[in-house]
């Protein structure tokens, strides 16, 4: 237990390197993009997500070093290995998003297209439980359709729609903050410890970035973060067997979603600045959640609170609902 809390502390410090590092490392290259959420508009450092998984990497790394020269077994290493390969391509994935989005302007039907690959890894080894508890029909063993199927649905879903609600100082990564944390709890508690580490790892990772990226922000994620994440959460609740706690938890996305097509997938989340601080709704509808939060006395930290504090409570009951 002390060993690993020592490890995650070691990972937030990495990360903090990381970021740091990449922050002058993306403005000698002119990879920043502006601060809409404030009045004059300050240029950030982009793609932060980068840092992110360069720590994340040495950590699963570090895992499998410990595990084939130390404890001398090569357990759970194919496991490992397709969960790192996974969230460093939607990585990668996001990081040419990022660089096209700049460029050219990705269309949203686009997008979804480009995740297709983060799945690969996890469909390869047959991950999870193909045996799933199904509304009015019971237990199915949707066997190799699990593969084929729900695992591509569930990855390219989470890493696109934890991508759509964003744009806030320190949201994105305190949302997955607090997501993995559960998740990494429960398995956890389960004895599936491996599983925890590879979750944890991660919180500690963000941790370390969100130092640069809360209130006021000084590195942005970019989708080079936010893909992996939600793909990462994905694999959490394939690997862990807790599907139907991941979409509980996807609530705040689902509700982001189903408001963005309202809009047709036009409308952004930023909010318009004022003099003193706050943000007012930028439509004259609500087109996001961020948009539900926003008014007279509401800052950017009120609304990414509020939003924080939903998925909190989400966090708490849905454990409680559902295992």
């Amino acid at each position: 237990m002390w060993g690993q809390i020592i490890l995650y502390v070691v990972l937030f410090f990495v990360s903090l390197f990381f970021t740091k590092s990449w922050i002058k490392v993306a403005r000698r290259s002119n990879l920043t993009g502006k601060d809409m959420n404030k009045l004059d508009k300050p240029l950030v450092a982009e793609s932060g997500g980068i840092a992110v998984l360069v720590s994340f990497a040495i950590a699963l790394l570090g895992y499998v070093f410990i595990k084939t020269f130390i404890f001398h077994t090569d357990a759970n290493l194919v496991v490992v290995f397709a969960v790192l390969v996974s969230v460093l391509l939607a990585g990668f994935i996001g990081f040419v998003d990022d660089i096209l989005g700049w460029k050219k302007g990705l269309k949203q039907w686009q997008k979804p297209l480009l995740t297709i690959p983060i799945a690969i890894p996890l469909i390869v080894i047959n991950a999870g439980n193909s045996i799933m508890n199904l509304p009015f029909i019971g237990s199915v063993d949707l066997s190799w359709l699990y593969a084929l199927v729900i695992i591509p649905i569930a990855i390219i879903g989470a890493s696109n729609a934890f991508n759509i609600l964003a744009g806030l100082n320190g949201l994105e990564a305190l949302m997955g903050t607090v997501i993995l944390s559960t998740m990494g709890s429960i398995a956890y508690s389960q004895g599936q410890i491996g599983l925890s580490a590879i979750a944890f790892s991660m919180v500690a990772c963000l941790l370390g970035f969100l130092t640069f990226n809360k209130y006021p922000s000084k590195v942005f994620p970019g989708d080079s973060l936010t893909y992996p994440i939600g793909a990462l959460i994905a694999i959490v609740a394939i690997l862990g067997n807790m599907e139907k706690l991941a979409l509980l938890l996807f609530i705040p996305y689902f509700i982001e979603g189903a408001l963005k097509l309202r809009s047709k997938l036009k409308a952004e989340s930023f909010g318009i600045p004022q003099k003193d601080g706050t943000l007012h709704r930028p439509y004259p509808k609500i087109y996001s959640l961020t948009h539900v939060f926003m008014g007279k006395k509401a800052t950017e930290k009120k609304v990414v609170f509020c939003i924080i504090t939903l998925e909190v409570v989400l966090c708490i009951i849905g454990p409680l609902l559902l295992l």
